[in-house]
């Protein structure tokens, strides 16, 4: 089978790269272009005392969008902002608030993240992947001049792995978005050429009327970049060496540390050297079957680097971009001919980028060999991120539900742990997670996922590295964020217009007196729960019972027993408890009024909840002070983020959760379904009973799992000691 021919398009830019990097090392410090590297950073990072600790601070998931980002062509100028006089290049609230991350204030928290480490001393930064939303050359350029900005100022070090965002396939591809917020309060579309909306137009950019709101604006500057542009401006944060390193290698370079030089990796890093062949059915190159197809030339950004003495950072790009069955050979850099690698994850990088699992093995191997502390970041997660409960989770919400298509599955993680690899840090489920398989083997793998700072609970992790055996992690919370409202008055112009207009996109406006950035996180995540979560991933009758339910009807129900069925409540003149639109309506008894027998049975429960609570020393009462959406939007406060949502969940509520869950452990009804529809015959008491029992077991496994705020592990010993201080809530 003839192979597919390398692209041009790669040859180019590893030209491009290698002339950067060989300029610099003869001492040409010229910048390469808005978009290319400029010369590595003027302030050479003191190493750390001899003996001293070493701390590196994790932050995926940034999704940097410059908010005052200019665009060079002029297409867009943006809103002129009352605070500082600058242009506000923004999502709208609305894109916000239904989205599992933030578009905007993230930007200010990434700042305040990084002053937050500069004032702790802190060094080394990994960027597990998504440090860019889309790859936009409008952001990228942004995300470029921080991190320089800093890199000078405080002599930090970055080190970037891509994710499923940075880039959304290998090559660029025309893209935008309809939400951008514009003059008046007003949805503003913007889109690069070659989308629908910007097919034709001439010039550098172009503006394309729409009839109704705003014209599409049609530029360049909002592209999804692909592999090269991204790599080449963020050449000197980890994806090129320098020559500070100690040590830098891919996956593709043929040296070891014993002839290593950084002249001798900066020829090897020329990325016509840093790609491999991907079929649709696995890896290709020397793993490629006779009955493969499809299989195209992609890009790989996997590396190590020793940035200090005895320290090997291993950068895994975990991305997996299978060329589709329908792939044109012809194009191999067509962005058309590759899925996402969102649900990909390390399951497709066994069967897939084989090679890449065989060198971190190699890597991990030498690196202990020569007494290095080998740890591994990259933007998937490498265990089970849900303290054991994903059958759970699919049993009542469905297979594929809560994003569990990205879960690596036990044979994944046994053989991830196998490479010998004992330390990963992961980004991309914006989760605060700790995971640890160990095996009979004597292999043991921990899996730390680092919180995201454009989600609920902004957040990253700081490793304190101070022998081979020992890792403190802390999970530094970022909730005092300097300007976080400085944007608020343009979401007021936008609240007003969706009130004015009657539009069914209104939201909140209770989140516009945030108190700061972690109470702004904690309204964003309910009014995602409302928005999206609620509507997108819980069973009907669950949702309307969630919005017509308060703590206290939730402990009657879960002692009700009643043969009142929901058809016959629902006909009757009584409360349907919201389930009009949810059961089916085969079987109903037309004339049937069970008022009376139904509130004797309310009645008869209530006493028993009652008398059930004051047995744990509560009154009944005081469960109604919450609501079920309460509880709902607390479930994705533990889903999200462990051990740090308990700051924002009180002791009390928490042990009212935990006696509901005890309540409803001890009914044993299952469900009636009529296909996909609830049975009318499904008694009241039942169908609560039958949902939310699983629910709250799901909800205290989430609320008990592995530390994941500040512990200690012991690498050697394969154990992991809480060090937290607060109180045990659950």
């Amino acid at each position: 089978m003839k192979r597919p021919h390398r692209p041009r398009y790669l040859a180019v830019m590893g030209v491009m790269a290698l002339s950067a990097l060989l300029g610099a090392c003869n001492g040409d410090d010229s910048p390469a272009g808005n978009d290319g590297p400029s010369v590595p950073p003027e302030v050479t990072p003191t190493p750390p005392t001899a003996g001293a600790p070493v701390q590196v601070a994790f932050m995926p998931d940034i999704h940097f969008h410059d908010v005052y980002g200019s665009f060079s062509d002029g297409s867009f100028q943006g809103l002129p902002n009352a605070k500082t006089g600058q242009f506000a290049t923004i999502r709208t609230m609305y894109a916000q608030l239904t989205s599992t991350r933030l578009f905007n204030e993230n930007y200010f928290a990434f700042l305040a993240a990084l002053d937050d480490a500069a004032a702790r001393g802190v060094k080394y930064i990994a960027l597990p992947g998504d440090f860019s939303d889309d790859g936009q050359p409008v952001h990228i350029r942004g995300l470029k001049k921080v991190l320089d900005e800093y890199a000078n100022k405080y002599g930090m070090e970055f080190f970037a792995a891509p994710g499923n965002h940075d880039p959304n396939v290998p090559f660029d591809r025309p893209a935008g978005k309809s939400d951008y917020l514009g003059t008046g309060g007003q949805e503003q579309r913007i889109y690069s050429r070659g989308a629908a909306e910007c097919t034709g137009y001439a010039g550098q950019w172009s503006t394309v009327p729409t009839g109704k709101g705003l014209p599409t604006i049609c530029t360049e500057e909002v592209k999804e970049q692909g592999y090269a542009p991204i790599t080449e401006a963020l050449a000197w944060h980890g994806f090129m060496p320098k020559e500070n390193y100690l040590y830098w290698e891919t996956p593709y370079s043929h040296y070891t540390s014993a002839n290593y030089s950084y002249r001798l990796a900066a020829e090897q890093a020329d990325w016509v050297n840093r790609q491999y062949e991907i079929c649709t059915e696995g890896t290709g190159g020397k793993y490629r079957q006779d009955s493969y197809t499809h299989c195209l030339m992609v890009p790989d950004a996997s590396y190590v680097v020793e940035p200090v003495e005895g320290l090997w950072l291993v950068a895994i790009d975990a991305n997996v971009y299978a060329p589709k069955a329908s792939a044109n050979d012809k194009d191999p850099a067509n962005p058309a001919n590759f899925e996402g690698s969102g649900n990909a994850g390390y399951n497709k990088m066994l069967t897939h980028k084989t090679h890449v699992v065989e060198w971190l093995k190699d890597v991990v191997q030498r690196g202990e060999a020569q007494g290095k502390q080998v740890i591994a970041f990259s933007h998937f997660p490498m265990t089970e991120f849900y303290n054991g409960a994903s059958g759970d989770i699919e049993s009542l919400f469905g297979i594929g539900a809560f994003q569990m298509a990205r879960r690596p599955s036990e044979d994944t993680t046994r053989t991830l742990a196998q490479t010998g690899l004992k330390l990963h840090i992961g980004g991309h489920m914006h989760f605060n997670d700790t995971g640890m398989r160990s095996y009979d083997d004597g292999q043991a793998i921990f899996n730390i996922q680092a919180p995201s700072l454009a989600a609920y609970v902004p957040a990253y992790k700081l490793l304190t590295l101070s022998d081979a055996g020992q890792v403190e992690v802390q999970t530094m919370r970022v909730s005092q964020v300097p300007r976080f409202d400085e944007l608020f008055e343009h979401y007021r112009e936008e609240h007003k217009y969706l009130a004015d207009t009657n539009s069914n996109k209104i939201w909140n406006e209770s989140i516009l007196d945030s108190r700061d950035y972690h109470d702004f996180n904690t309204r964003y995540l309910s009014e995602l729960a409302r928005l999206r979560f609620l509507p997108q991933e819980w069973p009907c009758e669950m949702r309307e019972l969630v919005f017509s339910l308060d703590g206290e009807q939730m402990m009657i129900l879960s002692q009700l027993n009643t043969q009142v069925t929901l058809a016959q409540l629902q006909q009757s003149t009584g409360n349907a408890l919201g389930l009009s639109a949810c059961m089916a309506t085969a079987g109903q008894a037309p004339g049937f009024a069970p008022s009376g027998t139904f509130a004797a049975d309310w009645g008869y429960a209530r006493d028993r909840a009652r008398a059930l609570a004051q047995a744990n020393g509560m009154s009944l009462e005081s469960f109604a002070q919450w609501t079920a959406f309460d509880l709902a939007t607390d479930f994705y406060r533990l889903a999200n983020a462990g051990d740090l949502a308990l700051y924002d969940i009180s002791p009390s509520r928490a042990q009212q959760y935990k006696m509901l869950a005890q309540a409803l452990s001890e009914t044993q009804v299952v469900v009636q379904m009529d296909g996909k529809e609830l049975s009318g015959q499904n008694s009241v008491g039942a169908v609560f009973q039958g949902r939310f029992k699983p629910l709250l077991q799901i909800l205290l496994k989430l609320a008990t799992g592995a530390p994941s705020d500040h512990f200690m592990i012991d690498l050697q010993q394969r154990t992991l000691v809480d060090r937290k201080t607060s109180e045990t809530r659950f």
